[in-house]
């Protein structure tokens, strides 16, 4: 019987199969941050545990992180206190551990395949929903609970149904100003958030081919917000060039073993998928949201749906428009914004910032503007200075801040205030999401950086 590349990496970690029940599946690598873990922990002390295996855990701080003066104390009392405890906790069971002020520190989802931590054929868990960016390079990648990251700490497994599975399939040539942010969005808006639920899925296909490490993690980062357990790519050429020679990456003839086994990663032909869907690169434009999930998107060119075009229910639809301020049949572009946001494990990559730079350059940003642009690694700035990227975002007016979360989800200072409109290249549009009150729309570093030079939505086909 043929394998999905699913199947192949799944079956190769169950520890044991329950009858009637979950797998106990082993788990290759676990990242911790400030935010979920301290309760783990908590768990681990009273029951008189230890962690199993401290060398397959990293811990990285971010959502908590402030994103300028990380040099100084963090001024507040709850986001230092967690950072403190991961600190703390790392040091006491001997795990990774990089925290503000440390090179290395950044993005949970953006410093572990910089380092070469995640790899291909593995299994990867972390306390955060957007563990699936790392199914890029063939992983099972999916976020876990807090009971669960304590089990994983404790036993380096953990208990799961396996996931029916589905494939996703984007042919042709992505067309001008249409980048992998947008190629998410348009499946989310086509299976809605909760198209993909029960399901690991496994893009292929021309597009997902053609695209690079970064855009792959773009795309898989966003399969949980149409409801899918996670997301995976096969690797391929660009995988193993993207890994060879980082930090965490084999070496000699374990890097040589490796591949022999990152080869057989593919899914084969005949293999069998619960659910399938086909797509054409064509029928995709630059993508904007307008409403409160990530599934309420359209082609910016578009106008809002009417609801009763719409499968969902009036009442949800009204109360949506509500609360962003619009109306349905409105067009999106030309309308005000107020935030841009250039970051988060979705687009916080340099791939990121060298698209948003090619909108800007020689532009100014429009003077009501505010513009929050973070890397998602020091990493990345290092590299945003290198490349002289930097300097054609001062030359425009812009300022670079430095790694974390920052304003995705308003657990550190970076919030919109209520009743504004931000541009966000993050991954969740809900109420309060950006800050109480807020108002998101989802977009790529593309239709971002066009925004931001003219004060309104703008089609970046426009300024390419």
């Amino acid at each position: 019987m043929s394998n999905t590349l699913f199947d192949k990496v799944w079956d190769a970690h169950v520890v044991r199969k329950i009858e009637d029940g979950p797998d106990v599946f082993f788990i290759d690598r676990h990242f911790i941050h400030e935010v979920t873990s301290p309760v783990a922990f908590l768990g681990l002390e009273s029951r008189g545990l230890g962690v199993r295996y401290p060398e397959r855990t990293f811990a990285t701080a971010d959502h908590n992180t402030p994103t300028i003066n990380q040099h100084l104390p963090v001024e507040d009392p709850l986001s230092a206190n967690q950072l403190e405890t991961l600190e703390r906790n790392a040091k006491k069971y001997g795990i990774v551990h990089w925290g503000l002020g440390d090179q290395n520190n950044g993005i949970v989802h953006v410093v572990g395949p910089e380092h070469g931590i995640t790899l291909p054929g593995f299994t990867i868990v972390c306390g955060d929903s957007h563990t699936s960016t790392h199914g890029a390079f063939g992983a099972i990648a999916f976020g876990i609970g807090t009971s669960e990251v304590e089990m994983v700490l404790s036993t380096q497994c953990i208990m799961q149904p396996k996931p029916k599975k589905m494939r996703i399939n984007i042919n042709g040539t992505l067309g001008l100003g249409v980048g992998p942010k947008d190629v998410a969005l348009f499946i989310i808006a086509q299976l809605t958030t909760s198209g993909a639920t029960g399901y690991f899925v496994e893009y292929s296909g021309d597009v997902f081919e053609e695209m690079s490490m970064e855009g792959r993690m773009t795309v898989c980062n966003l399969s949980i917000e149409m409801g899918a357990r996670g997301g995976m790519i096969a690797p391929d050429e660009k995988t193993y060039s993207y890994l060879k020679g980082r930090q965490y990456s084999p070496k000699g003839q374990a890097w040589d073993n490796a591949l022999a086994y990152w080869k057989t990663l593919k899914t084969e032909d005949g293999a069998e998928f619960d659910k399938e869907f086909t797509f054409e690169a064509s029928q995709i434009e630059p993508m904007i949201t307008f409403g409160t999930n990530p599934g309420m998107g359209i082609g910016i060119s578009k106008d809002i749906p009417l609801a009763k075009d719409l499968d969902g229910g009036k009442t949800t639809y009204d109360k949506s428009l509500n609360y962003m301020g619009f109306n349905e049949g409105d067009a999106m572009k030309d309308k005000r914004i107020d935030y841009v946001f250039l970051g988060s494990c979705t687009n916080g990559r340099i791939e990121d910032f060298r698209a948003f730079a090619s909108i800007v350059k020689g532009r100014k940003k429009a003077d009501h503007v505010t513009a929050w642009l973070v890397p998602g690694s020091h990493i990345v700035e290092d590299q945003i200075k290198k490349e002289g990227i930097l300097d054609v975002l001062e030359a425009s007016g812009f300022e670079l801040r430095q790694p974390g979360c920052s304003a995705c989800l308003a657990m550190n200072d970076d919030k919109v205030p209520a009743g504004k409109y931000a541009v966000s290249t993050s991954n969740r549009n809900f109420e309060g999401r950006q800050g109480p009150g807020s108002r998101t729309l989802l977009a790529s570093p593309l239709v971002a950086a066009a925004a931001a030079v003219t004060g309104v939505v703008t089609d970046p086909r426009d300024l390419l």
